[in-house]
């Protein structure tokens, strides 16, 4: 109301020159908070209604206080509703095409109104899409959007049974954050590498060693780290003999059930990871504030 009050005193009560002042305002205050490091936020996912397509989308603001207040929420969960239905191949895509609440203005210009009215520095970071015609996809938010989830699950059979099965395996994939579904999706590349390392690491440990045994030592190693960042190795935390792998009791699931289950993938967003945040020193900034 201040604002208002200071646009039109501005423009000595010119009404549309009151509003541009105030969208110039607004634009400059968007420049102003883009230096601002988001890392914070939330991930929101949303699934169709058939639960043939899902998304999840990661949407950062500067401070937690921010993530947990409505309209913000409220915001991310429009943002979500746009990427369920988008064609857009990427973030610079997404953020061209028409914004699907006011189709007058793009996604990005939603977000730069956004961040004047929330008055912190805001980024929709990422999005990733899940489609599944022969089966469905599974969803799980874990501390209230802190991570998302998507289970891609390809099924012959669909009940109560299966379902709970496939959320049982999006919050394993929550908790034991892996890096791929299964071994077929691991560069050979990342292979080779590994080897190289564990093969000096083995040789430095046992240089008496013979090749064989230093190859053994090598591949044992290997094996343990794949079942530590393939989810389909990963041992299933609610496993009862503490030993039974994820993709051993998706097996028990689909015969208990008489179906053919194939887990094809999975997403897992975790808000602000990979993102640096800054550190702050109160004391240099008081220091440098006294001109000290």
């Amino acid at each position: 109301m201040m604002e208002c009050k200071k646009a039109l005193t501005e423009t000595d009560g010119d009404m549309e020159a009151a509003v541009d002042v105030l969208r110039k305002s607004g634009a400059a205050k968007v420049e102003k908070k883009a230096g601002r490091i988001a890392a914070e936020g939330i991930v929101m996912v949303k699934v169709s209604e058939d639960g043939k397509k899902a998304v999840a989308v990661e949407v950062n603001a500067e401070t937690d206080f921010v993530a947990k207040n409505e309209k913000f929420q409220n915001y991310v969960s429009q943002v979500a509703d746009q990427a369920l239905d988008t064609e857009a191949a990427d973030i610079e895509g997404f953020l061209a095409e028409p914004w699907k609440f006011d189709t007058t203005e793009t996604v990005a210009e939603e977000l730069a109104h956004q961040i004047a009215t929330i008055g912190e520095n805001m980024n929709i970071r990422r999005f990733s899409q899940v489609k599944e015609e022969n089966g469905f996809v599974a969803s799980y938010t874990h501390m209230g959007g802190k991570i998302g989830v998507l289970v891609d699950v390809e099924t012959d059979v669909v009940n109560d049974a299966i379902r709970e099965m496939a959320k049982n395996v999006a919050m394993q994939a929550a908790a034991l954050k892996p890096l791929y579904t299964n071994e077929s999706e691991v560069d050979p590349a990342y292979i080779e590498h590994e080897k190289e390392i564990l093969t000096t690491q083995a040789k430095n440990e046992k240089p008496d060693a013979n090749d064989k045994i230093i190859n053994g030592m090598v591949m044992g190693r290997i094996k343990k780290e794949l079942k530590e960042i393939c989810l389909m190795d990963q041992v299933y935390v609610k496993a009862e003999d503490g030993k039974q792998a994820v993709g051993k009791y998706v097996e028990e699931v689909a015969k208990a059930n008489g179906a053919k289950i194939t887990i094809k993938g999975f997403v897992r967003f975790e808000t602000g990871e990979g993102i640096e945040k800054k550190e702050e020193n109160f004391a240099e900034e008081v220091a440098k504030q006294m001109g000290m």
